[in-house]
This record gives C-alpha cells, sequence and structure tokens, in this order.
C-alpha cells in the first residue's frame, strides 16, 4: 500500500514551527520567573495570603498585634472613633438619665437640658476637662455608676493608645531600616579560598549593636506537574556572631558542602536562585530584638568585585566613611567554580611533588593560558587559574 505524502509550503505552520513559539513562550515565562523576588531590597516578602480560614477572628483575637502592625492614618481613624463613640454612647445614656429623672425637683445631672449639653458633660467629665457648669447630683445613684464606670473605660482607652502609640513608635520594622546591607554581593579570594561576601552597617551613632548574620540560598523549581517548590539551604558563615560598632563584611568560604562550590561565573550569570541574608540583633539603647533583612539575585553578586576601605584611623578617632559603604573595586579572580580551583591547586602540587629538581619543569605556568576576571589582588590567583590539564596528563 502506497504512503500519501503531501507538500507543505514554507508558509504554512509545521511542528516545528509550533515548537519554536512553544519554547518562545517558555523562555519567556522562565525569564519573567527568573526575575520575580521572592524577598525585597528592603526585607519585606512578597507573600500574599489566600483564603485564610478565620482570618479576621485572628486578627480581632491578637488585636493589639493587629493595631501596631496597621498603617498610622487607620490606627489615627480607629483612635479617635473609640473616644467619639464614647463620649456619644455616655452621653446618650446621661440623656436618658435626665428624661427619666426630669420630674425630680433636684436633677441628676446639673445644666444639661438637651443631648448637646448631656454630650458636652460626657466629654467633660472623660477629659476631666470640668468647666464648673455642669455637675452631679447626689440624688442619683444610676447617674453616679454611669459617670463611674466612664471614668474606669477612659483609663483603659488612655493606656490602650498609648501603649500602641509607642510600641508602633518602637516597632523593630523601623529600627531595622537604620541597619542596612551593601546594594551588592562579591565574590573574592581571601586567604586563597574563594569567598562570597556582602556589607552590614548600621547608620545611626552611639549606638553599638551585638547580632547574628545569617544567610540562606533560596531556589524555586517548578515540576512537571506545575507545582513550584522552594528549597532553603543554609550557608555557613565563620564569624557568624557580630558586635556592630562599624560596618562589617560578612564571610561565606565557597568550601565543600556550600551550594555555590560547583558554580562558576558562567553558571552563576546563568542560574535563577536568590542569596537572601538577615542580620538579627538587639538594640544597645532599648533592648529590643531586631532583624534587618535583603536579597541578591545572581545579577546582584558581582564576581571579581572587592569591597573598598571605608575605615580611616588616626590618634584620635576610627572614621567611617559611609560614603564608600556601597562601591566595590575590581580585582582579579578566576572564572572557574571553587571545585575547579581547589582541584587546579592540588594538580600543580602534585606536579611540583614529582619534579622537584628538575630543572627542565618551569614551575611557572605560561601565562597563555590564564583565564581571569577581575577579583582579587593575591598574587596565587595567577597560578590557581591556569588550565593545569597538561600537568596532570604528564603525571
Amino acid at each position: 500500500m502506497s504512503k500519501q505524502y503531501s507538500e507543505i509550503s514554507p508558509s504554512e505552520p509545521t511542528a516545528d514551527a509550533y515548537t519554536t513559539i512553544l519554547s518562545a513562550r517558555k523562555a519567556e515565562i522562565n525569564y519573567q520567573h527568573k526575575n520575580r523576588r521572592y524577598i525585597r531590597k528592603d526585607g519585606n516578602c512578597r507573600v500574599l495570603f489566600r483564603h485564610v480560614p478565620k482570618e479576621w477572628q485572628m486578627y480581632i483575637t491578637d488585636i493589639f498585634t493587629t493595631l501596631v502592625e496597621v498603617r498610622w492614618r487607620f490606627m489615627f481613624l480607629m483612635f479617635a472613633l473609640s473616644y467619639i463613640l464614647s463620649w456619644l454612647f455616655f452621653g446618650l445614656l446621661y440623656w436618658v438619665i435626665t428624661l427619666a429623672n426630669s420630674d425630680m425637683s433636684t436633677p441628676c445631672v446639673y445644666e444639661v437640658n438637651d443631648f448637646t449639653g448631656a454630650f458636652l458633660f460626657s466629654l467633660e467629665t472623660q477629659t476631666t476637662i470640668g468647666y464648673g457648669f455642669r455637675g452631679m447630683s447626689e440624688n442619683c445613684m444610676v447617674a453616679i455608676i454611669v459617670v463611674t464606670v466612664q471614668d474606669v473605660l477612659s483609663c483603659f482607652i488612655d493606656t490602650f493608645v498609648i501603649g500602641i502609640a509607642v510600641a508602633k513608635m518602637a516597632s523593630a520594622r523601623r529600627r531595622a531600616q537604620t541597619v542596612g546591607f551593601s546594594n551588592c554581593a562579591v565574590i573574592n579570594l581571601r586567604n586563597g579560598r574563594l569567598c562570597l561576601s556582602w556589607r552590614i552597617g548600621d547608620f545611626r551613632r552611639h549606638h553599638m549593636v551585638e547580632g547574628v548574620a545569617q544567610a540562606q540560598v533560596i531556589r524555586r523549581i517548578q515540576e512537571s506537574a506545575g507545582r513550584l517548590d522552594i528549597i532553603y539551604k543554609d550557608l555557613e558563615i565563620k564569624q557568624s556572631n557580630i558586635i556592630l560598632a562599624i560596618p562589617t563584611t560578612v564571610f561565606h568560604i565557597i568550601e565543600p558542602g556550600s551550594p555555590l562550590y560547583s558554580m562558576s561565573l558562567e553558571d552563576l550569570r546563568r542560574d535563577d536562585f536568590e542569596l537572601v541574608v538577615s542580620f538579627t540583633y538587639t538594640d544597645d539603647s532599648t533592648g529590643i530584638l531586631h532583624q534587618t533583612r535583603t536579597s541578591y539575585t545572581p545579577e546582584e553578586i558581582l564576581w571579581g568585585q572587592l569591597f573598598q576601605e571605608m575605615l580611616i584611623v588616626n590618634q584620635r578617632y576610627y572614621k567611617v566613611d559611609y560614603s564608600m559603604f556601597h562601591h566595590t573595586a575590581k580585582v582579579l579572580v578566576p572564572e572557574v567554580s571553587a571545585e575547579e580551583y581547589e582541584k587546579m591547586k592540588c594538580c600543580r602540587l602534585t606536579s611540583h611533588s614529582l619534579h622537584p629538581m628538575n630543572p627542565a619543569f618551569d614551575p611557572k605556568p605560561p601565562s597563555a593560558n590564564v583565564d581571569l576576571v577581575n577579583g582579587t589582588t593575591e598574587p596565587e590567583v595567577h597560578v590557581a587559574t591556569v588550565a593545569m590539564d597538561t600537568f596532570c596528563e604528564d603525571h
């Protein structure tokens, strides 16, 4: 049986054309996904909660925290309404008491003839103004009880308002804005090892704080079924306990076990992850625990950069130049990963041990094979980035 073949013109859509469109759409989705931050630069999470069970009930149960977290304009509106509604409520009670005892020879409340007078008496009672025209009579026990309840309630309202205002002004979120991170993180060599580093500084004077620095690598993994998983991996920081008297550079050594150990410069540019760093500390003036956070995308991690010096020491002071806080300088660093860098160093040491006395062996590798980017100024970097395949194959 003969097979039937049909000719397809170039203008007609083919499977390759659909595949190209699908690939372009997938690349566009991946690009949008790669530029979607999990943690903003100011430390806030880009998370929106939907369909939380009993959400309003939880807000009302923890009303103090709810009011501390709301915006100032909503808090002022709620506090103003709490006072005004309480004045109206007790003013209505005084007006009802006045109407109910209007036939008495001695009124329960002096100079209260209408609702306006009752409202003014309620306001004067709760705010303890006392103009002298309106007052209570000892002949009406109901009115005396209402005045007592209003006075007690006014004390609770004042305490609540003052406590929330003070807690909101001393909020850890406000204090966290005065402790900041550098705009970018850098990768360079430190003591012959590739390190990832970033800066932390306290921008207020006379506030020495002590805290703990932490870092995590966050990766978003899209599964075939469409499910999105977020994976967290901790980065080990050798000196995580910091007394933040001056700006400090935090280092993570890229060593075996690090999520960045097998990542080269090219891998970093193609990868999709987010470096989230935090600093949890206690304020020396208030004793309140705070936390400052930020995040770095691969585009904000500069390979082959070094933070510029910002500390000047003289006979009287340690001067800190905060204009250099975010500035970096280019230095020489290999483009290879830390894993490959360690293998190259081991291979070179092996080559030296096999040819200790051979005059024909040149311990200095040819400079033509050196592959460097701007990173660190240490001399050993020039040797480390040489392609050592020749030495390893011979020996």
